[in-house]
């Protein structure tokens, strides 16, 4: 939690994120609106941006005291600190960033368990919702938040106070901030439901236009050089922005939403079939919000214009692995069929001042080169042969380790995680914060109330005595496919069944919250088309483009994944690894192919790596069966390939200890 830095990058500085500064300023003028998702590459000054948009909120007025900020003139009657006396003081807006690694008690706030208990009183402990409370609440890497936490941050977002209930205790208190959200593709997206959520989103990459770059550079570099003098020069049109948001804000309740207005939204959203009404909703509040930043007291058709834009385009996806976009001709010809014939001709979008012009889209993300790696990696050369397209992705079946681990949060494998069903409780190391196992904390000091002098109702609780709830939940594993793209998987139909089943538990794994990453072995070599990565969207892309042709080498790939996981266990040591082969078993490059393959089989076994064998040999003719032999090998989960998609069945791999 910090206030504005002094020297600052100042946010009229900020160059060519026009439509990124529109959309913060439009959020801070009406909060109401429900945040902003920033989405891009890294290097293009998102969260610069954003750190500099505190610096030209307006100041408020606060209670002393309060640790929830109250506006001493409208006092929250919900406030668990109030009522409030007439007292007020001014401050500067807060900028509160939440790290990914926060807990729900951190976000949240908690009770005070042994005041609690031994005075019988609800001492509540504010979170980082409470201290963004009137001010600017900041997520960077939000994809990487859990699930859990980024509906948490909406509602809170969406309806201005957040409720805490601890065993049995409700607190509710106010919780209004401007949410913005940052993130990169490349590390995943966020689910389509939490997409929808966010009000506002804007997609920024870096400007291709050499003096945009220079300009850049200029700016950025002349910082550098002298903080204080840079920012002394935008001192003047950083004051006129504030002050242009205070009476864009002041004005909010003026602007006139007519009923054309209100009929061109809603056929604007029905021509774009988006889901739900919350585009609606957010568009027209939007729409108003822009009419005041103009000085406008009636919405016109250019602020529905500038509405769409931000409104929409995450709006857009039909399935998960859509890319977010919005189609700016479709834009423009939906406004105009959309545009009531009584309009002025002045407002016709493609006349004199009539807003902004057809862009044409700069979304590369359906581009047929498939793009390097997190790590900088690029895919190896690919063996000649004819690409195969999936077909429609089905309900894969659920594998998991079985053994329960301690891993990150996630919907696949049993695991000891921070949300889930109570199975026992443990001791608190120092001021570790958790949810309180309440039985265990009063079964703990019980003991001990006699020597502690107690006489009165109540409890005697030390540090020492509170236990927290020890709960199984889910978690999230690294998925990472070992696919077999030689020859030998037959013909095209075959391998359109192969990649059509692992589409489908990629999508699983999208929906489970898995990392996943890509090995295919073909010709003389094995390669990893994708490191382990959140982008399931990626992995598809890579798999959809993967030709088939060439030899076996079956060890070469089994080897090669050995590899990759033995470096992504020891970058992230709690998330557990489940291989998943998909071989006909045959191993035809190199000698002795088939006995090294089974020795490198061996050797992930000898690690305990769970591992699932699925066998895409043709089911007519002769069958070898050296994919179940393989899998006997691994100590692994056999299924033939059109097991994958044999209804919900849990099926479980049996994780062997590391020997």
């Amino acid at each position: 939690m910090r206030a504005a830095v002094p020297n600052s990058f100042p946010f009229t500085a900020v160059v060519g994120m026009d439509e990124l500064q529109l959309a913060l300023v439009l959020a801070a003028i009406s909060p109401a609106i429900g945040g902003v998702l920033i989405r891009g590459e890294k290097g293009t000054a998102k969260s610069t941006a954003v750190r500099a948009l505190t610096e030209i909120l307006p100041p408020v007025d606060v209670v002393p005291g309060c640790r929830f900020s109250c506006d001493p003139e409208r006092p929250d009657p919900t406030c668990p600190d109030g009522p409030h006396a007439g007292e007020r003081v001014v401050r500067a807006a807060r900028l509160v960033e939440l790290p990914v690694g926060a807990t729900e008690d951190r976000v949240l706030g908690s009770l005070h368990l042994e005041k609690a208990l031994a005075e019988g009183v609800t001492a509540y402990e504010p979170g980082l919702l409470a201290a963004a409370h009137r001010g600017l609440l900041y997520v960077d890497e939000v994809n990487l938040l859990h699930d859990h936490l980024v509906d948490v941050l909406l509602d809170a977002a969406a309806m201005g106070r957040a409720t805490v209930e601890r065993d049995g205790v409700s607190v509710t208190h106010p919780a209004r901030f401007v949410l913005v959200g940052t993130m990169n593709p490349e590390e995943g997206e966020l689910r389509p439901q939490l997409l929808d959520r966010f009000g506002l989103t804007v997609d920024v990459v870096a400007s291709r236009d050499p003096a945009v770059r220079v300009e850049v550079m200029r700016a950025r570099l002349g910082y550098e050089a002298d903080p204080d003098g840079f920012v002394a020069r935008y001192d003047g049109p950083q004051r006129e922005l504030a002050e242009r948001i205070v009476k864009a804000r002041d004005l909010l309740s003026e602007v006139i939403l007519t009923d054309a207005a209100l009929r061109q939204i809603a056929e604007i959203c029905a021509s774009f079939d988006v889901d739900g009404m919350r585009a609606d909703l957010v568009t027209a509040r939007t729409a108003v919000a822009h009419a005041a930043w103009s000085g406008r007291t009636v919405v016109e058709v250019e602020d529905v214009r500038a509405a769409a834009k931000l409104a929409l385009p995450h709006r857009r996806r039909r399935n998960p692995f859509d890319a977010p976009g919005l189609d700016q001709e479709q834009l423009e010809e939906a406004i105009n069929n959309s545009t009531p014939s009584e309009e002025d001709p002045d407002d016709d979008p493609n006349g004199p001042g009539g807003g902004d012009k057809p862009e044409a889209s700069t979304d590369s993300t359906d581009s047929a080169a498939p793009a390097p790696s997190s790590d900088g990696e690029q895919p190896g050369p690919a063996p000649s042969g004819d690409v195969a397209n999936s077909s429609q992705p089905y309900k894969a079946r659920l594998l998991s380790v079985r053994t329960a681990g301690a891993g990150v949060a996630g919907r696949r494998s049993r695991a000891v995680t921070e949300v889930g069903r109570v199975v026992g409780e443990r001791a608190r190391v120092g001021r570790e914060a958790g949810r309180p196992h309440l039985l265990g904390t009063v079964r703990s000091a019980a003991p001990y109330q006699k020597v502690r002098g107690r006489t009165g109702p109540g409890l005697v609780v030390r540090a020492g005595d509170v236990r927290l709830a020890v709960r199984e939940g889910r978690e999230g594993n690294l998925v990472l496919f070992c696919v077999d793209a030689s020859g030998s998987m037959g013909t095209k139909k075959r391998m359109t069944e192969v990649k059509t089943a692992i589409v489908s538990l990629l999508l699983d794994a999208y929906q489970r919250r898995d990392t996943v990453g890509l090995v295919t072995f073909a010709g003389p070599a094995a390669t990893v088309a994708l490191p382990p990565t959140g982008s399931v969207e990626t992995a598809v892309r890579r798999l959809e483009s993967l030709p088939t042709g060439g030899r076996t080498p079956l060890a070469e790939g089994l080897l090669q994944a050995a590899d990759v996981l033995r470096i992504a266990v020891i970058r992230d040591p709690r998330r557990r690894p489940l291989l998943v082969l998909v071989t006909d078993g045959r191993a035809t490059y190199g000698d002795n192919a088939f006995d090294r393959a089974r020795q490198a089989a061996g050797r992930l076994a000898q690690h305990g790596i769970a591992t699932v064998v699925v066998d895409c040999e043709p089911r007519r003719g002769i069958r070898l069966g050296l994919a179940a032999e393989l899998a006997a090998e691994l100590g692994a989960e056999y299924l033939d390939l059109g097991d994958v998609a044999a209804g919900n069945l849990i099926r479980t791999v049996t994780e062997r200890k590391v020997a």
